[in-house]
């Protein structure tokens, strides 16, 4: 796992980041992404200012993944909901074969 520097842009500025060979590709695509909320923030026009504008993306994408983050517990309180639906359901059938 070698580390090499890939080149990214952001807002107009270039940036060399060290990055392991294998995850160029995701850091590149992560480079894209967030330039693309870094536009969409731009293009509305009500923030002015490249340290803003990077503050504004921050925020939103951290609320995102925070969301995100507790929609996934929902998610692991479901699986552990049904695991235990699942437990009941074999207890009650080898019960019902006695």
């Amino acid at each position: 796992m070698s580390n090499n520097s890939v080149d990214i842009k952001i807002l107009d500025k270039d940036y060399r980041v060290a990055c392991p060979a294998e995850e160029q590709d995701a850091l590149r695509a992560s480079a894209e992404f967030l330039n693309g909320k870094l536009d969409e923030i731009r293009s509305k026009g009500s923030i002015i200012g490249t340290e803003r504008i990077a503050v504004m993306a921050a925020l939103n994408l951290a609320h995102e993944l925070v969301t995100g983050q507790d929609y996934q517990n929902g998610y692991d309180d479901l699986d552990s909901r049904v695991d235990n639906l699942h437990k009941k359901i074999n207890i009650a059938l080898r019960e019902i074969k006695i």
